[in-house]
């Protein structure tokens, strides 16, 4: 027989699908996670000297960074743990402690803090690492299920992230005991990011590509119209004038200024809509006859953010942007701050 004839797996087995029992199943993984996630809250104690209390304030003194390690399935939510720490103030990293034994652990300093994250607390991977790194002088916390076992005996904190059972109704794919350790995970990030006094504007400085940061760090010199695109008259010009310079800017509104670029009045479509309906004859009226007078503005340095929420305010899709003294520097339009995906 050949190699080719060899049957490396087995036969798939035939599909039984029971949807009332994939249900049942789905809710009872639910449950024992969510029991496991209870348990873990209800062994944080209100003591200071509770192990949590000191992880937080091991990872608040470390001058360096905070290596996160694991293997498997722990070494997803190691990943996943100390990519949500670097978001949030903390820097941090992940190492494969298979990779840290050849040549990796080279990233480790003695200012650094190192968590391992192993279930059974017994990782070959991880105990052929960890010995050396406390040789090093750096601060260890294991996060683990076993309080007894090689690599709680040998950290500075140990979290234990112990389950009863996993949700596999074999007992045996990693999956209450990964979820409670992702979890614990959040906990200490979360109780770190508050401790240090991290905001709005800091996360956004971590993530500029994202929503929130485009939200907090666009301004509105970084979104309007300036220089030539900006659509403006002086208060004498006709109206007939005043449409023109209207139409060639194309945001659906002039800016009346005077002969310093004072912003003095504006005028949009939806006035000249209104005014169509009360007079027929235009040939006679100058802009200062129909404008706004004391226009909405906004300053360039503050957020785009400010301007949407002004538009919602007032119910209107164009703002005058101006100086400190009130001369216009720019304009605005709500296509300009969609178009930055500020909105």
């Amino acid at each position: 027989m050949s190699l080719t004839d060899t049957k490396i797996f087995p036969e798939a087995m035939p599909a039984t699908f029971d949807p009332g029992r994939a249900l049942a199943l789905a809710r009872n993984t639910l449950q024992i996670e969510a029991d496991a996630i209870i348990a873990l809250k209800n062994r944080i104690s209100d003591d200071a000297g509770d192990p949590f209390a000191q992880a937080v304030s091991l990872l608040l003194t470390c001058s360096g960074r905070v290596i996160v390690s694991g293997i498997g399935k722990s070494g997803h939510i190691a990943r996943k743990f100390a990519a949500t720490l670097a978001s949030t103030g903390t820097p941090a990293l992940f190492i494969h402690p298979a990779e840290a034994a050849h040549g990796d652990l080279g990233m480790v300093t003695e200012d650094d803090a190192f968590i391992a994250i192993s279930n059974s607390g017994e990782t070959a991977e991880l105990m052929a690492v960890v010995p050396i790194i406390k040789r090093m002088g750096a601060s260890l916390i294991a996060m683990t299920g076993n309080d007894a076992s090689a690599l709680a005996q040998l950290t500075t904190v140990h979290l234990n992230v112990g389950v009863e059972q996993e949700a596999c109704p074999l007992n045996l794919a990693p999956t209450a005991s990964t979820t409670v350790t992702l979890a614990m995970g959040d906990a200490l990030a979360v109780a770190l990011l508050d401790a240090r006094g991290f905001r709005e504007d800091d996360f956004a400085r971590s993530h500029p590509g994202g929503a929130l940061g485009r939200r907090l760090l666009t301004h509105v010199r970084d979104v309007m119209r300036n220089g030539e695109a900006i659509p403006a008259v002086t208060a004498n010009v006709s109206l007939a004038t005043a449409l023109l310079e209207i139409s060639h800017k194309g945001i659906a509104m002039t800016a009346v200024v005077d002969d310093q670029f004072y912003a003095i009045g504006v005028f949009t479509d939806g006035d000249l809509r209104r005014l169509i309906e009360q007079i027929q004859d235009f040939t006679k009226l100058t802009i200062a006859d129909v404008m706004n007078a004391n226009p909405r503005t906004i300053g360039a340095d503050q957020l785009a953010v400010d301007a949407v929420h002004m538009m919602e305010q007032y119910r209107i899709n164009q703002l005058l942007v101006t100086d400190t003294d009130g001369k216009l520097v720019g304009a605005l339009h709500i296509h300009d701050l969609t178009r930055a995906k500020v909105i």
